[in-house]
């Protein structure tokens, strides 16, 4: 196991060794994610953001108009209404 130091700024900010940043594939103004666990702390890439969620719904089969999305959404939209004087 290999050991890497850094040092505490401070404001209370420490510089992750490139080495580990290249591991981690962490760049300039990406999130890293910390976990606590008693005494030991991980740190690795945080997910989630828009390249996380990219491609998370499946594409339409068929292509719609915006006139049939929006009628749809309003068919959706007053079902629930209906749904909620229950």
């Amino acid at each position: 196991m290999k050991e890497l130091v850094s040092s505490v700024s401070p404001k209370g900010q420490v510089t992750i060794p490139v080495e580990i940043r290249r591991l981690m594939g962490v760049k300039a103004k990406d999130k890293v994610a910390f976990t606590v666990s008693g005494s030991e702390v991980k740190i690795a890439a945080a997910s989630g953001g828009l390249s996380s969620s990219f491609m998370a719904v499946p594409a339409l089969k068929k292509q719609r108009s915006l006139r049939e999305v929006t009628d749809i959404a309003h068919e959706e939209h007053a079902a629930d209404t209906a749904g909620e004087g229950l």
